[in-house]
């Protein structure tokens, strides 16, 4: 199954020495960090809220180095009490 575009992020080098999240044909990126690890932490934060999807994560030469499904943050099928 092909996950939407909408649900798709990925975390690649911003040319100035930090990184960004990106998701597929925005005009700007979703975020902008220092390091890979809170853009990593931040693009897994906003796929959670947006009910889950794919993560992608960049190297420095633009390289995928590694992916991951992430669940949705609030899946309302699931109820307490």
């Amino acid at each position: 199954m092909k996950i939407p575009e909408a649900n798709q992020r990925s975390v690649v080098p911003d040319g100035e020495g930090g990184w960004k999240v990106e998701k597929p044909g925005a005009q700007r990126a979703s975020a902008r960090t220092d390091t890979q690890a809170e853009a990593i932490d931040r693009a897994r934060e906003i796929l959670q809220n947006d009910g889950g999807g794919e993560l992608k994560i960049h190297n420095r030469q633009g390289v995928i180095r590694d992916q991951d499904t992430v669940a949705p943050g609030n899946d309302p099928t699931t109820s307490e009490g």
